[in-house]
């Protein structure tokens, strides 16, 4: 990072992105570089801005390729190895123009290559590189050694160097990309630089101190984590609330888009082109020739959009640096008098910012505790019975109404009294003037047992309508909740009792609050006494007869209940005796239809026998005989068929006069 652009402000998000501020100072054209995490460039691409706000500008921001690493390096014209690097670079650049410095004397020439030549030391020769170059029009070599300066002259081989350097120097962090802002203007003037990156979701804790006789009090404490390369130091701290939208869009990776291929299209040679004769006179063309002038119309400017409006800041309460003592005998006081910090608090539409006016450190890989609220607030201790939660005793809770003006975050909360620790438990997230029950502890100086009884009431409406006879009633269940205080002190006991979709009958105790899955029934419990009480809730049920199917005995029983009168029971009885006629004729019909039916299987084996006669007198009075039982039977079968229409014809007419006589049946009674 450059030490040019130090972090000034940092401001934390519930949804896991940091918006980070720097100021610093820049000269004439001077060029900054920021160092970012690979991983934080589609954000930070997103969200870049920067000012310059001494009247200079900012040209342009560049930053470092995606390519890997590698393939960087293959793309470079020159290669440096990790040995002989001089040697292996001087060998690269051959045509290169340099200037050398020797002894005291400059010479300007063209690389012609190395070489290595033997130089005779005492009686031995050992191997020394030497530098040709080609001076003017001569050649000349000059000892490695003895060149004491290098320096190109051509500024392509000098780019190249540059870049190889830089793209080496850069991959030592390989997850780090390197942003550099180029600025423009003159003297020294001071920058602005913000964006937006993944971070951590802040965190908070809360302390709840009660003492007999003393309002509560609760102290916030905010956790951060700064999990970047670079350290906070005396930046200003914001921690906002709430669920702003946000998204990673990849900005950083190139994107190529498909062109269509698109090809010369090839024509054949022209031919000559032979003009034809004219047939109109000259003041025709003339008159053909005229041409409107064109209308043109301007669109009206858009109007500027409003700028947004800002919600007016509300004043937070003081909160001290560190947190509670060790549980001395005056903890309430060594809190109360601890050096306070303040929190200044504020809505920003849907979000709520707790924003520390003093500086705060936080070094890199580190995590800090903020104090961000320290106020009493309105509650008190009672005990809340839950039987999902714990079947036979009381949660110890505490009735935590939030008078602090502030918008408490959820979080784990430490509850202490008479400088006790006695339990904890978690908050949810609390709007000013919220109300919630802090479970923090199991009461077992509480005991609760439940006795359950379903019953079903007596029936309270009779409808009779479309063929149906409904007697609505209702199931009803009573739960008993019996408590025992053994405690040595009166308690407040809220009993929730689970809505399951049945309503509270007429003699069952009013509840004090209503959630959306329970009643809260507030119950006061005298020092070592038991006390019980009955929650009777009922829900619509229904029996339902069909009047076709009744009888004289179901009738009966009607008007025993008093679920018809008189009226309506002579009416059913109506009913009940036309469908026995009904049922009558059906079995008529059905006595026909068997009578049928056995003709038909004696017909069979009379025809069978008569097959099975032979030749000769007695064979054929015999077959005389069948002969007449079968004439005897044709004619029954023809009067059963005539008896069966007849019947059918009035069995159907009486249906259709019985299903008339019930739909015409209407009655409501309210028992």
């Amino acid at each position: 990072m450059s030490s040019n652009l130090r972090i000034r402000r940092v401001v934390l998000y519930k949804h896991g992105v940091g918006y980070f501020e720097r100021r610093g100072k820049v000269s004439g054209n001077d060029t900054l570089h920021l160092d970012f995490k690979a991983r934080d460039m589609n954000d930070v691409l997103k969200s870049l801005t920067v000012l310059d706000l001494s009247g200079g500008s900012v040209s342009a921001v560049s930053y470092d390729s995606t390519k890997p690493l590698e393939q960087l390096l293959a793309e470079a014209t020159i290669r440096i190895p990790e040995d002989g690097s001089l040697t292996a670079l001087l060998g690269q650049i051959k045509g290169a123009r340099v200037r050398v410095r020797v002894g005291g004397a400059q010479v300007e020439g063209s690389i012609i290559g190395l070489d290595s030549l033997a130089v005779a030391t005492g009686e031995t020769a050992l191997m020394r590189p030497f530098l040709s170059l080609l001076v003017g029009a001569s050649l000349r070599t000059f000892d490695i050694l003895d060149v004491s300066e290098l320096e190109f002259l051509d500024e392509a081989v000098r780019k190249d160097l540059e870049f190889y350097l830089a793209t080496v120097l850069s991959s030592y962090k390989k997850d780090s990309k390197r942003m550099a802002i180029l600025t423009s203007g003159q003297g020294e003037r001071e920058l602005f630089v913000s964006y937006v990156v993944e971070s951590p979701v802040w965190k908070t804790s809360y302390r709840i101190l009660l003492d007999e006789g003393e309002p509560p009090l609760l102290q916030g404490w905010a956790l951060v984590d700064n999990t970047g390369d670079e350290d906070w130091v005396d930046v200003k701290l914001s921690l906002i609330a709430g669920l702003p939208v946000s998204f990673v869009h990849d900005l950083y990776n190139p994107r190529y888009m498909k062109r269509p291929v698109v090809e010369v299209k090839t024509e054949a040679a022209a031919a000559p082109v032979i003009p034809e004769e004219s047939f109109g006179s000259a003041a025709d063309m003339l008159r053909d020739a005229e041409l409107a002038a064109p209308m043109m119309s301007a669109m009206p400017a858009p109007a500027p959009a409003a700028a947004p409006r800002r919600s007016r800041a509300e004043r937070g309460g003081q909160v001290p640096v560190g947190g509670p003592g060790s549980g001395g005998p005056k903890l309430r006081e060594v809190m109360e008098k601890s050096a306070p910090v303040t929190t200044l608090t504020r809505e920003v539409g849907d979000l709520f910012e707790y924003g520390v006016d003093r500086p705060v450190t936080v070094h890199r890989n580190q995590s800090a505790l903020v104090p961000i609220l320290h106020k009493p607030f309105e509650g008190k201790r009672v005990l809340l019975y839950n039987r999902s939660t714990r079947e036979k005793n009381p949660m110890a809770c505490i009735e935590l109404k939030n008078t602090t003006g502030l918008t408490l975050e959820g979080g784990p909360v430490t509850v202490t009294e008479d400088e006790r620790y006695v339990g904890e438990a978690m908050l949810d997230t609390m709007k000013p003037n919220d109300r919630r029950f802090v479970p923090y502890a199991v009461e077992l100086g509480c005991v609760v047992s439940i006795e359950d009884l379903t019953e079903d009431g007596p029936v309270f409406r009779v409808v009779v309508n479309a063929g149906m006879l409904v007697a609505e009633y209702f199931h009803v269940r009573r739960t008993t909740y019996l408590s025992r205080n053994k405690a040595q002190r009166a308690q407040e006991l809220y009993v929730e009792h689970p809505r399951q979709g049945w309503e509270l009958a007429k003699d069952a105790p009013e509840p004090a609050e209503t959630t959306e899955g329970f009643w809260r029934f507030k119950r006061e419990l005298a020092a070592g006494a038991q006390e019980s009480f009955t929650v009777t809730e009922r829900t619509r049920g229904q029996r339902q007869y069909l009047i076709s199917s009744m009888g004289l005995d179901q009738v009966t029983y009607f008007v025993s209940q008093r679920f018809v009168d008189e009226k309506m029971a002579g009416l059913l009885k109506e009913v009940v005796a036309q469908r026995e006629q009904v049922d009558a004729l059906a079995k008529d019909e059905q006595r026909l239809q068997e009578e049928r039916n056995q003709l038909f299987r004696d017909q069979e084996r009379i025809r069978s026998n008569i097959e099975s006669l032979k030749s000769g007198a007695s064979q054929r009075e015999l077959a005389d005989r069948f002969v007449a039982k079968l004439n005897e039977q044709e004619d029954r079968l023809e009067a059963i068929a005539r008896e069966m229409e007849a019947l059918v014809k009035q069995r159907q007419e009486a249906q259709k006069a019985l299903n008339r006589r019930i739909q015409a049946l209407s009655y409501t009674a309210d028992l």
